[in-house]
């Protein structure tokens, strides 16, 4: 009997929880932490990382990153001026990350010692939402350009996340950004979840994220979305006590899983 595309999906989805479960387990007997960053194209992620692993390797710390694309090198040239070790991975095409893909390179390439590895995802909310990648971290970002609805319309990544950072505030009023109502529907999808505002052209910002990303590596409780990322691996200490109703149609908003 044929197999509907919901079935194969959600069959390609439970592997892949699998492998990510199996991932996270194996990190963190070596003690890597793994931040999965998420966005549309343009957002500045690459330029906010960029800024946060100089940061980090100023202080000291063991880090180290993967950045994903379609085509090209240029994402990781820029990275690699941090001066952490950094990988280009290259999807052929492929719209997002997978666990399998993630793995393939933590045993081939990450360097030793490591206790904190970005992961840069395909510039992409839509796929790269629906892929838990063994993270202890999962981070959307999106810049002001893009408009206050965003979260509205991308629930699944949105409604995913464990930290929410917006980027290139200094555009705020020129692009007639409501940041009020960017706030509003963001814990409308991710009730309770922590806004981080960034613009990586004058650092600001910079030292917030990296605080909370080496918090969670050191074991600090992290924010538990409506929409956890990884249902199949332990909870990795998400805490959040206010979902209630709101949780539950956050929940409802975002029950599309995509492929």
């Amino acid at each position: 009997m044929c197999e509907s595309v919901d079935e194969l999906t959600e069959a390609v989805l439970a592997k892949n929880d699998g492998l990510a479960a199996s991932l996270r387990d194996e990190l963190a007997r070596r003690g890597v932490s793994v931040v999965n960053l998420l966005s549309s194209p343009g957002s500045g992620k690459t330029e906010l990382l960029g800024r946060v692993l100089a940061r980090a390797v100023r202080r000291g710390v063991p880090v180290a990153a993967l950045t994903a694309d379609l085509a090209t090198e240029n994402d990781a040239d820029r990275l690699a001026r941090s001066g952490a070790p950094v990988k280009q991975l290259l999807t052929d095409g492929l719209c997002h990350l997978e666990a399998r893909q993630l793995r393939g390179h933590v045993e081939s390439w990450l360097p030793v010692g490591t206790t904190l590895l970005f992961v840069e995802n395909v510039g992409n909310l839509v796929c790269p939402a629906a892929y838990d990648l063994g993270e202890s971290l999962r981070i959307v970002l999106m810049a002001v350009t893009e408009g206050e609805d965003k979260p509205l319309k991308y629930p699944t990544a949105f409604g995913s996340a464990h930290l929410v950072v917006l980027t290139k505030t200094d555009l705020a009023e020129p692009a007639g950004f409501d940041e009020a109502a960017f706030l509003a529907h963001v814990q409308r999808v991710n009730p309770g979840v922590e806004v981080v505002r960034s613009c990586a052209r004058t650092d600001v910002g910079v030292d917030a994220l990296l605080e909370r990303v080496l918090a969670v590596r050191d074991g600090a409780p992290v924010h538990r979305p409506p929409l956890a990322p990884h249902p199949h691996g332990h909870e990795h200490g998400y805490v959040h006590e206010s979902a209630g109703e709101d949780a539950r149609g956050a929940s409802g908003l975002a029950a599309e899983r995509v492929s």
